[in-house]
């Protein structure tokens, strides 16, 4: 087996029954376990197997190869992120005053971040060499990018779509690239760059809504 993958998602197929899914997240977190402590490069995907007790036959079941793995592992991170930011509507702090709604977006972006180190510990690593990550990166911005687009509409419905539309863009893009290079960064100057990240986001935001 090769390490590139054809497929959009990275899977050969989706597991359809509980026991296959239940196998198939097994070998998705000994991945990411070994994807951040040995590096990616250093991982095969026998010793994936190996310690995630499946025979090899049944991971490339579902996995073509490595690079198949990792792409299923950023789509299940930018799935995650989602549905935690979807919340925010949820709980309503959508009405918030709009420096308390930015204070919980980002918060809830950079605890993401917090509680999944792997995310940045993976794909750093890989970054800029895989084309397949960059279209699931770019898929989950869009989410992202509509979602917030259909709050701001509920804070000044006098916009036409296309200013929502780009506005949203902007904020998404922003944070996501401040956050991500703050995660690089010593844990004091990380927490400034959060304080930044906020501020700059108000800011903008307030010359629209």
């Amino acid at each position: 087996m090769n390490e590139s993958s054809s497929s959009a998602d990275g899977m050969r197929r989706k597991p359809s029954q509980a026991r296959s899914r239940q196998r198939v997240n097994r070998i998705l977190d000994v991945a990411e376990e070994m994807f951040i402590t040995e590096g990616y490069n250093s991982t095969t995907t026998n010793a994936i197997a190996a310690r995630a007790k499946v025979p090899i036959g049944s991971l490339y079941q579902f996995f073509p190869d490595k690079a198949a793995i990792l792409q299923a592992l950023a789509k299940r991170y930018g799935e995650l992120l989602h549905q935690q930011l979807v919340l925010l509507d949820s709980m309503e702090l959508a009405k918030l005053p709009l420096s308390a709604y930015v204070d919980q977006m980002i918060d809830t972006t950079e605890q993401f971040f917090t509680d999944h180190p792997g995310y940045h510990a993976i794909f750093i690593e890989v970054q800029g060499t895989m084309p397949e990550l960059e279209e699931i990166e770019n898929a989950i911005d869009t989410q992202l990018i509509r979602d917030l687009a259909t709050v701001l509409s509920q804070r000044n419905p006098e916009l036409e779509t296309a200013d929502y539309e780009a506005i949203a863009f902007v904020a998404v893009k922003a944070i996501g690239t401040l956050l991500w290079l703050s995660l690089s960064q010593e844990q004091k100057f990380r927490q400034r760059l959060v304080k930044e990240t906020k501020q700059l986001t108000l800011n903008y935001l307030q010359s629209y809504f």
